[in-house]
């Protein structure tokens, strides 16, 4: 443990030094929540956004959009550079494991969403005055599990993507169609019913949800909870087989 953290706090010093990717990275969010709040405004409609306010909806959604930015276009792209410098094999060499560098990645991917999360809420707060959460607990509670879950997810992209440059890419375009058909986008209820049914494969849709739920007073939503934690389930196996592969190379 005491090898992890530190890791991680040499991840997280690392990572600052690329100041470009991570303000990109979290300033995506504040963006689109400045644009969507300029169109929809706060007014609740029974017929959209769950019978809500559009930026009490867009609060927790957009909570869940800067843990798919990071998870989806900041950790795969660090992990698929580490891949090509050759730094992965010179931990393998080293006492330190793939799984503990991933480990490090995963802390200091949760702490930025943290931090990217606060400044979504800010600015939502500050420029429209939305709903405060109904119970923190259940939003804190549903951010932790989406944040394991699209680590977990990023970490698998950067291991099996060829290069960093493309995991970019990938990651860019993998954000922006859950941003539009996760939940995160356009009013669920004005998209097609085809388009509803590919944002609901995707991770982004049911941790928008997960974390709406607490947020907006509809209690613990325990079936998307075990659908994100199968999402994790499922890229933590993966995960597993590509690194004991790699390793054994």
């Amino acid at each position: 443990m005491r090898i992890l953290l530190r890791l991680a706090w040499l991840e997280a010093k690392l990572l600052l030094r690329e100041p470009i990717t991570v303000v990109f990275t979290l300033g995506l969010p504040v963006v689109m929540e400045l644009v969507m709040g300029g169109v929809f405004g706060n007014r609740a409609d029974p017929a959209y956004y769950r019978g809500v306010g559009a930026m009490d909806y867009y609060m927790g959604a957009y909570v869940g959009l800067v843990v798919a930015a990071l998870g989806l276009i900041t950790l795969p792209t660090h992990i698929a550079t580490y891949r090509e410098r050759g730094v992965l094999r010179r931990f393998d060499a080293s006492t330190i494991s793939r799984s503990t560098v991933i480990g490090a990645q995963t802390i200091v991917m949760i702490g930025l969403a943290a931090i990217g999360a606060v400044l979504v809420v800010a600015v939502g707060v500050v420029a429209y005055h939305p709903a405060t959460p109904a119970s923190w607990p259940l939003v804190f509670a549903g951010f932790v599990i989406a944040a394991v879950a699209f680590a977990m997810l990023g970490s698998l992209l950067g291991l099996v993507v060829p290069t960093a440059r493309a995991a970019q890419g990938v990651g860019i375009m993998l954000w922006f169609v859950m941003l539009i058909l996760g939940g995160a986008g356009p009013p669920p209820e004005a998209l097609p019913d085809a388009m509803n049914l590919v944002g609901s494969l995707t991770p982004l849709k049911h941790a928008v949800i997960l974390i709406q739920d607490g947020w907006l007073g509809f209690g613990w939503n325990g079936k998307e909870a075990l659908i994100v934690g199968g999402f994790f389930l499922v890229s933590l196996a993966l995960t597993a087989v590509v690194v004991r592969r790699r390793t054994a190379r």
